[in-house]
């Protein structure tokens, strides 16, 4: 049995693919990187042959030492004597050359975190705290190992000055009305600055928005006399229909005696539908005249 250790970039193992015509040029810039670091020199070429020799010589105690495995949602970024070896390997079965070589792996899933309350002047100049999520992932794992120190720390504070900066710049009627365009803006603004970085700014929520005390009491006493001032208008226009109603009905009866002492008999019988123990019958005013005549 026989393993082929000479070079490990020759082993059957997947790289990442790029997921979007935007990630291109990251994809060839790494490349050339790649083309460049693969020249060890006489002395890395040495250390590697030795150390072939002593896995060799180690065998098979050596092949657990040399076999190494990713999840399907990880990849493995390989440096031989501190230079990268080719793209990312995985996910599955990769291998490595001890004493050479070092690897590290990335997690390609989607992660969130929450920025903190931000202390944000609007463009009104009203001073509030704005606090959101940000979900992203890694999609060149490659980029970001070799291209910043570390890749989830730097997207945390762009996000946090991301916020202010942009924030800064809409009243807070804005903020208030369109969080959601807000939202897609600050995405675009955060994809654009951490492609370099292999990392993809998935989404962008806006939490809350906290206001200043006098603020909240000013704006709901505005509210309320908002409410107030649409009640009375609504309750003048109701007065006003029902006194056109009236005054309509009150000049039908006037037309027609027929309807008044209809009317007059249909008062009578509410009347005494109320249980009252005395009921005064009014009088026409015609038939009082005659008895005090007589």
């Amino acid at each position: 049995m026989s393993i082929m250790l000479s070079s490990p970039s020759e082993v059957s193992c997947n790289k990442i693919e790029p997921v979007a015509n935007e990630e291109s040029d990251t994809n060839v810039i790494l490349q050339s990187d790649g083309d460049k670091s693969s020249n060890s020199g006489f002395c890395g070429y040495l250390l590697t042959f030795f150390s072939f020799i002593f896995v060799f010589l180690t065998f098979p105690v050596s092949v657990w030492f040399c076999m190494k495995i990713v999840q399907e949602y990880e990849r493995a970024v390989i440096f031989r004597l501190g230079r990268l070896l080719g793209g990312a390997k995985g996910p599955g079965l990769f291998w490595i050359i001890p004493c050479v070589d070092t690897f590290r792996k990335v997690d390609l899933r989607t992660v969130s975190f929450d920025i903190p309350p931000q202390e944000v002047l609007t463009k009104d100049s009203v001073t509030i705290m704005v606090d959101a999520v940000v979900y992203y992932r890694i999609f060149n794992p490659t980029v970001s190992i070799t291209k910043v120190e570390n890749a989830n720390h730097a997207t945390k504070m762009l996000a946090q000055t991301t916020l202010r900066n942009m924030l800064g710049t809409k009243s807070l009627a804005d903020i208030l009305k369109d969080r959601e365009e807000m939202s897609d803006q600050m995405e675009a603004v955060l994809y654009a600055a951490s492609k370099n970085w292999g990392i993809k700014v998935e989404r962008v929520e806006l939490k809350d928005v906290k206001l200043p005390t006098s603020l909240q009491r000013a704006m709901a006493a505005e509210a309320e006399a908002t409410r107030d001032a649409r009640a009375k208008v609504i309750a003048a226009e109701g007065e006003m229909k029902a006194s056109r109603a009236l005054k309509e009905a009150a000049n039908v009866l006037s037309e027609s005696p027929s309807a008044l002492q209809l009317r007059y008999m249909q008062t009578l019988t509410e009347i005494a539908s109320e249980r009252n123990s005395t009921i005064v019958f009014p009088l026409p005013i015609d038939l009082l005249s005659g008895f005090m005549r007589r």
